[in-house]
């Protein structure tokens, strides 16, 4: 194998390799340090003995983003108030063969499910990742993780029992929810708090990350009245220059809030019954940084 068509292999995967280390990870930054780590080891390696190229490099990605989330997962435990992902802007379109794989690659990187994913084991996570995400065969996964088949089988089963106890239902039609952010965006600038609190569910959840880096709630709100309450005080806060845009984050419709043209904070919304269950609030700066005004 040529060192160009070496290349040409990475880059085919990389979409893939990206794909299982950022749902490991939850990091942009993280998931490009780890598929840049692989790219160095497969550029180095005897190319010429790997008969199953995809399943070597979705190896060393995995491995390599198990050492990273070990690595991480202290500093985590420290981090100031909730964690959420950083956002990623997800575009699966045409990309996707069907509907249903769109769906299941917007599931497998929602927001809910990565915050989920956090309490497994890394391990756990991998198999989860591996094959309900990506739907490796078991084989193959007991091979990347050098685990027996029965044994990754194990694994696989605890992580989903864990993740369907653990995962919030939420209705999944994009229109609805793309209808509802624009009309819960539209009351809270508009100073309606009465439009605001009718589309929240009584016992709506706002999360908000900061990471103690800019102003937001250290501690998860909940009730109608007080989000309502709160997010109707911080649309009328003194923002110089405020705009906004929405985008495909995670899956998910979503909306950056621009300051002076720059990324101030990233929202989201998750319904149930046509209300707003959730709302999901990133103000940490350091996960805004790739999203950046075009």
């Amino acid at each position: 194998m040529t060192a160009d068509t070496a290349t040409d292999v990475f880059e085919d995967n990389r979409p893939v390799l990206t794909g299982v280390a950022y749902r490991m990870l939850g990091r942009i930054a993280d998931a490009e340090d780890v598929v840049q780590e692989a790219w160095l080891r497969w550029s180095s390696a005897p190319r010429d003995d790997v008969r199953e190229p995809r399943a070597f490099l979705v190896r060393i990605t995995t491995r390599l983003a198990i050492d990273r989330l070990r690595q991480v997962q202290s500093r985590r435990e420290a981090y100031v108030g909730p964690w959420l992902p950083e956002p990623l802007v997800t575009d699966f379109g045409p990309a996707a063969p069907d509907t249903a794989e769109q769906a299941m690659l917007a599931d497998s990187v929602s927001v809910a499910v990565l915050v989920v994913l956090e309490s497994l084991s890394p391990l756990e996570r991998a198999v989860f990742v591996l094959r309900e995400a990506f739907g490796f065969p078991y084989a193959e996964i007991a091979a990347t993780l050098d685990r027996a088949e029965a044994a990754v089988r194990q694994l696989a089963g605890r992580a989903r029992r864990h993740v369907e106890e653990r995962k919030p239902r939420y209705d999944v039609d994009p229109a609805q929810r793309r209808d509802l952010t624009e009309r819960f965006l539209a009351a809270a600038a508009g100073g309606d708090i009465d439009e605001l609190l009718s589309l929240l569910a009584p016992d709506v959840r706002l999360v908000g990350d900061s990471g103690g880096k800019s102003k937001a709630p250290l501690r998860i709100i909940e009730s109608a009245d007080k989000v309502g309450r709160f997010l109707f005080a911080v649309a009328h806060d003194q923002i110089p220059d405020l705009g906004f845009r929405f985008l495909e984050l995670n899956g998910r419709p979503g909306v950056l809030v621009l300051a002076g043209g720059k990324p101030d904070s990233v929202f989201q919304v998750e319904i149930r019954g046509g209300l707003i269950q959730c709302v999901y609030i990133v103000r940490n700066p350091d996960k805004l940084t790739n999203l950046i005004a075009e």
